[in-house]
């Protein structure tokens, strides 16, 4: 037996609960789940000096010269698979990927995550996060037929997908994600669960793990999931909100001020914190909004909001501050509520900590709230004509702003952002090169 005693523990439970595989799971540089399968017997050598893999044929990791990779397995990520067989059981473990010198390896997303998490604990902070993701369900994965036509909340036969829903969140507590609320979001089909706040390494774990399931239940229903940002024109986009708040090394709310003049309950940290995330949304919406379709969510008039703002209950400003229980220091907390789920959670994360890490070390200003204006009443052109600043217009722009991002550099670091101004300036060319049905619909007969 090893000396570690969450290892013991994993040891064990595979000899007790019939664990025939192990999945090792680590995410490419865009969040694309990676797995492979090791046998019990192969684990403790696993846990001492990781399992060896080809890094070449993972998105973003190396060329092939360099392409010998290790992935050491987190052993208190150990979950049994409850969707699998209980005989013959399947588990699962994160892993941190090292290369053969065994220092960490640069374009691995979750040592990102790590290391800026412990650039704040260096500051004297800990980040928690409570992320709410949306998501469609439609018949199969070859168009986008809706399986209902219910609304927000609604909880009537019009809501065909509440059996789906309750099969993913009991599957979720299986695996030790606790749920806070799960219900039927505004599009038809559209459906949200929302995870309760923990810390920010295990949170991107389990939103790598929920969207799997969410998929893993959606296929078992003989139905197809779809955490696309923006899958039909005329109907709501998904989101994935981000509750967020800094804690200080006693476990108090860092954000939290019951003498706040301004009557928000926000500390001085907080307003540095919402400052930055203000200051540089521009900057890292290439990560929490990473594709050509994410932009399509995120246009004026619509119900993401693209506005450099903050206020309690405007819901058309980019951050906002829950007011449910105003005086409670642990419901303190800024909602950000520009990114989307098909985002990388661990580069996410990482990119709005470092946007309020600097925030606080520059000792930004907060503007003024905007709370009584609808801005989605306002186009781009208007809001720019008052002064309002705005998220990028289209990946091609956010990419450039990330492109010339130091704040971006240095938190993800070259290997990592590198790959991403080449892979999304690639992706941004390839799509100005299509010629859509809506041009071909508005001008072929006329031109």
């Amino acid at each position: 037996m090893t000396a570690n005693p969450e290892q013991d523990f994993v040891l064990k439970t595979i000899k007790s609960r019939d664990v025939h595989f192990v999945r090792f799971w680590f995410t490419d540089v865009l969040g694309t789940m990676k797995s492979f399968a090791v046998i019990p017997s192969e684990l403790e050598d696993a846990f001492a000096d990781g399992m060896g893999f080809d890094g070449s044929c993972i998105e973003g990791f190396c060329r092939t010269q360099e392409s010998d990779m290790l992935a050491y397995p987190d052993a208190s990520t150990f979950q049994v698979l409850p969707w699998r067989p209980e005989s013959n059981a399947v588990g699962r473990m994160f892993c941190s990927i090292r290369t053969p010198d065994g220092t960490p390896f640069e374009g691995d997303p979750r040592h990102v995550l790590a290391r800026t998490v412990d650039k704040a604990r260096d500051m004297g902070f800990a980040f928690n996060v409570g992320p709410e993701l949306e998501y469609y369900y439609f018949k199969d994965a070859e168009g986008t037929e809706v399986l209902d036509r219910g609304g927000y909340f609604d909880l009537t036969s019009l809501d065909y997908a509440s059996d789906l829903r309750r099969d993913t969140v009991l599957t979720l507590e299986k695996m030790g994600i606790p749920v806070e609320y799960s219900h039927h979001e505004n599009g038809p089909s559209q459906h949200e669960i929302d995870l309760r706040f923990t810390d920010a390494l295990s949170m991107a774990d389990a939103v790598m793990t929920y969207k799997l399931v969410v998929k893993e239940i959606a296929m078992k229903h003989g139905v197809y999931a779809s955490f696309m940002p923006k899958p039909i024109a005329c109907e709501p986009g998904s989101g994935m909100h981000v509750h967020q708040s800094l804690f200080d090394l006693e476990g108090n709310n860092a954000f939290f001020d019951p003498d706040d003049p301004q009557g928000y309950h926000l500390s001085r940290v907080a307003k540095s914190y919402l400052a930055g995330l203000l200051k540089y949304a521009p900057e890292f919406c290439a990560v929490t909004n990473q594709y050509v379709n994410s932009y399509k969510r995120l246009t004026a008039g619509g119900e993401a909001p693209i506005h450099l703002a903050w206020a309690r209950s405007n819901r058309s400003t980019l951050v906002r501050v829950p007011g449910y229980r105003p005086s409670s220091e642990m419901a303190c907390r800024l909602e950000l509520r520009s990114p989307d789920p098909a985002a990388n959670p661990y580069l996410a994360f990482a990119a709005m900590l470092a946007a309020g890490l600097a925030g606080i070390e520059e000792e930004l200003e907060l503007p003024a709230p905007v709370e009584d204006e609808d801005l989605f009443s306002l186009s781009r052109q208007q809001l720019r004509e008052r002064g309002v600043r705005t998220l990028p217009e289209s990946l091609g722009e956010a990419v450039e702003l990330f492109a010339g991002s130091t704040l971006m550099r240095e938190t993800l670091g070259e290997h990592i952002h590198g790959y991403l101004v080449a892979a999304k300036r690639a992706e941004w060319n390839d799509y100005q090169a299509q010629v859509s049905p809506w041009e071909l619909d508005r001008y072929l007969a006329v031109l």
